[in-house]
């Protein structure tokens, strides 16, 4: 039933992604929507259930603050190193994407597959608790996988990364729930793990919509349908929640 149930959240991360691809005359308004998202994923999703799973405190501050923290850095730490390294090798890229690694948008994006292949984990290790728990993870998962094939597509392809990879990046996304659903026949991940991740990749998330994916949003476009994307996608993932809880 986990599995079966995953299969809905594949075809809903396609979804996402083909919508992204299907936009792109409209290139502005699909960053901000995927910058609202971002943002309505990491602070009404992924960092409350950080906080839930990981509540361990370390000198007075939680633990998945601190690793939110610590994710946001390494976001910028490694985008800086890459875009660094690429201009030591004489890189020369002009525009809007001037100064940006590919491998910062691939790396991204497999945070993203990782993320989903947690969902995946939670869909099975809800229905082994019961039906009713499995239907409710199982319906958020489903709902907000549309946001999450819509950003990993957006991501890999914002930092200049060619179209098939940004495509294989969706695939592995869409796929990454089934293998995860399936794995919790053989495993169960500690409760404070899966809250140390989800709170280190809430942090990389974070920076992305907020240094990179926004700022582009709004560098050629300024306009208010931009701004109202923005607080749509937030807008969404929070009814997602919602109806989730």
């Amino acid at each position: 039933m986990a599995v079966f149930v995953a299969l809905g959240a594949f075809l809903m991360t396609l979804a996402g992604g083909w919508t992204a691809l299907r936009v792109t005359d409209r290139r502005h308004l699909v960053l901000g929507l995927a910058g609202g998202l971002m943002l309505g994923v990491v602070g009404l999703d992924l960092l409350p259930e950080a906080l839930d799973a990981a509540g361990t405190e370390v000198f007075g501050v939680p633990a998945a603050l601190l690793l939110f923290v610590a994710g946001f850095l390494l976001a910028h730490m490694m985008e800086r190193l890459l875009a660094g390294r690429q201009a030591a090798h004489g890189a020369e890229e002009t525009g809007p994407r001037a100064g940006r690694a590919p491998e910062v948008g691939l790396t991204a994006a497999a945070a993203m597959v990782g993320h989903s292949a947690m969902d995946g984990v939670a869909i099975g290790a809800a229905f082994q608790v019961g039906g009713g728990m499995g239907t409710a993870v199982a319906l958020a998962v489903v709902a907000h996988d549309f946001a999450d094939g819509f950003n990993t597509y957006t991501i890999t392809s914002l930092y200049g990364n060619a179209r098939r990879r940004a495509l294989a990046m969706l695939f592995a996304d869409a796929a990454a729930p089934v293998v995860g659903a399936a794995s919790t026949v053989f495993l169960t991940i500690p409760e404070g793990v899966l809250g140390g991740y989800l709170g280190l990749f809430g942090g990389a998330l974070l920076y992305l919509a907020a240094a990179e994916i926004l700022p582009e949003a709004h560098h050629e476009h300024p306009a208010r349908s931009t701004l109202l994307c923005t607080v749509a996608g937030v807008a969404f993932i929070w009814l997602v929640v919602g109806l989730a809880g």
